[in-house]
């Protein structure tokens, strides 16, 4: 589990004007990684680190000489085409690249002149998924989320009684997985409505967003070797926005008996820079039960993890319709949350999944699921804004949206800000959904 350390001191300022704007979601405190390319050149993809408005280019500055002794290995991992390598080192080396650059990027650093070279404006960039994902499994955390879901389909039953006693989880496509700003495709899917007697094959007019966030495994595990659970953050690398799209019509006919298939594995959007959990770690905060529930099996609990084990990250989702594009109209917020609602922790999620000996490897991805709050306004996807589509909300153009239209983008955001620590955020997380192709 991360600790505080000089890295997260709120008063250290950088030498890149941009990070000590205290809106941003990269200050020098935060230091996230992701793989990128100047856009539009056709360069090779390698990895970098966001400070402020501009990304360190760590093949660069791998080539200038800013890194010596043992954390020059660990720098040429991160400035990899993927984050795999650096992820399999572990939390100790990606500390010591953190601290390395910390120093080199805060104020009157000796390395100022060498670095300054060094750094691409994000605004010049475009992004690669952050890690090469072997494997993908999504969660099913919020039990907000699954109650509101539940109490459509079994009004007098919302809640399975499974969800309290165990991390839900199933596996999904990992090869559909995208990076923020890659537009795709309405998908298509049989779709049976309650009174036809037989499914047709046609496009999903029943498009949603699930707000979730990411958590990219980092070393991984022998297969046959179960993670304790105050382990289990030496096996998390870090925490990304992550919109998982469900194609609602597609997946009440499909879905039983064995879970979700295509209304899911068409598209998922997941956000370019990776938060460390190193970073994250002025933000933690206990994580506990109700009392009247029933408490987590030995294995998935601690004194530690009770202690700290959560973390306290806003969340928003938002909507950009083409018409609000074409009037130059902000984007409008459609929830906001908070990771504290979650039922099951990243830890609990990665320790379950490795209970029966299931071995995970460096950049495989586990959806946290929906992290809706306990309030309307921090339900994190349509299904539950909406009611399944029977209350469509309402936009200040003049609009209304049951379901997300063609033109449609879903902007995903998040922070983490508290007194005596810097804030830090995740960046956004974009995508547009175009029409379904012809078929």
């Amino acid at each position: 589990m991360s600790h505080l350390n000089a890295t997260h001191d709120p008063q250290r300022t950088s030498w890149v004007p941009s990070a000590n704007d205290g809106n941003t979601d990269f200050p020098i405190q935060n230091l996230p990684h992701g793989i990128f390319r100047r856009r539009g050149t056709g360069e090779n993809w390698r990895g970098g680190v966001a400070i402020g408005d501009s990304i360190v280019d760590l093949a660069a500055a791998v080539a200038a000489g800013i890194f010596r002794g043992e954390v020059l290995a660990v720098a040429q991992a991160a400035a990899e085409p993927t984050l795999n390598r650096l992820m399999a080192m572990g939390p100790k080396p990606l500390s010591v690249l953190r601290a390395a650059l910390s120093q080199a990027l805060q104020t009157g650093s000796p390395q100022e002149a060498a670095l300054k070279p060094c750094l691409v404006a994000q605004d010049a960039a475009e992004y690669s998924v952050p890690a090469r994902i072997g494997d993908y499994t999504d969660f099913y955390t919020s039990v907000y989320h699954a109650t509101n879901i539940g109490r459509q389909f079994r009004p007098d039953n919302p809640l399975m009684p499974n969800f309290k006693w165990i991390p839900i989880g199933y596996h999904g496509r990992a090869s559909s997985v995208i990076v923020s700003g890659q537009d795709f495709h309405r998908p298509h899917g049989q779709v049976k409505a309650p009174d036809a007697p037989a499914p047709q094959l046609k496009a999903s007019a029943r498009l949603d967003i699930e707000l979730e966030l990411a958590v990219f495994v980092g070393q991984g595990n022998d297969l046959g070797d179960a993670v304790p659970i105050d382990a289990a953050e030496e096996h998390i690398f870090g925490l990304a926005l992550f919109n998982d799209w469900s194609a609602r019509d597609i997946q009440p006919w499909e879905y039983q008996p064995l879970g979700p298939f295509l209304a899911k594995n068409f598209a998922s959007t997941v956000s370019p820079w990776v938060v460390t959990m190193e970073a994250l770690a002025p933000y933690r905060v206990p994580f506990t039960r109700p009392a009247a529930d029933p408490q987590p099996l030995p294995y998935l609990a601690s004194p530690e993890h009770s202690a700290a084990g959560g973390f306290d990250i806003q969340l928003e989702a938002l909507i950009e319709t083409r018409q609000m594009r074409q009037g130059q109209n902000a984007p409008v917020r459609l929830a906001l949350t908070n990771y504290r609602h979650a039922y099951w922790s990243a830890a609990q999620m990665l320790t379950h999944h490795t209970v029966n000996g299931c071995n995970l490897q460096p950049g495989d991805l586990l959806g946290t699921g929906t992290l809706s709050g306990p309030t309307l306004d921090a339900a994190c996807a349509l299904i539950e804004l909406t009611t399944g589509g029977k209350n469509p909300v309402h936009l200040p153009n003049g609009e209304v949206r049951s379901w997300v239209e063609d033109g449609d983008a879903i902007i995903l955001r998040g922070w983490c800000e508290k007194p005596g620590a810097a804030r830090i955020g995740f960046g956004e997380c974009v995508g547009t959904v175009l029409p379904a192709k012809a078929g």
